[in-house]
């Protein structure tokens, strides 16, 4: 179990969703790769954007949001995993985020349509 620059409950989580999916650690090919961007000589210096494939299915992510090398790989990780989901048909975080705010903006027109009328 490799450990990351996250709390232990963002570990547990990662790997239950692992473990739901059917992926193991072992189906990984991670690359360490420079970045680019803030962060001045340390990024010019270290290798710390992360790029990972998922060998079975060929998906793949690269993640360089972070300055640290562990936490692009927790997150690319996690990434990763949302796209192996998405390709399943499961419902992802991304997805149940979309549908909030499309809920809640049609909430919003149909209160604008009542206004209308009221006011007219």
């Amino acid at each position: 179990m490799i450990q990351f620059a996250v709390s232990a409950t963002k570990q547990k989580l990662l790997y239950e969703r692992m473990s739901q999916l059917g992926v193991s650690e072992s189906e990984f090919a991670e690359k360490f790769i420079r970045s680019s961007g803030a962060g001045g000589q340390h990024v010019n210096k270290t290798s710390t954007a992360v790029h990972i494939v998922h060998l079975p299915t060929g998906l793949e992510v690269k993640c360089s949001r972070e300055r640290s090398q562990s936490l692009n790989r927790f997150l690319a990780r996690r990434e990763l995993l949302e796209k192996i989901a998405a390709q399943l048909g499961i419902a992802t975080s991304g997805d149940l985020q979309a549908a909030r705010i499309k809920r809640q903006k049609s909430r919003a027109k149909r209160r604008r349509a009542a206004a209308r009328e009221e006011s007219a």
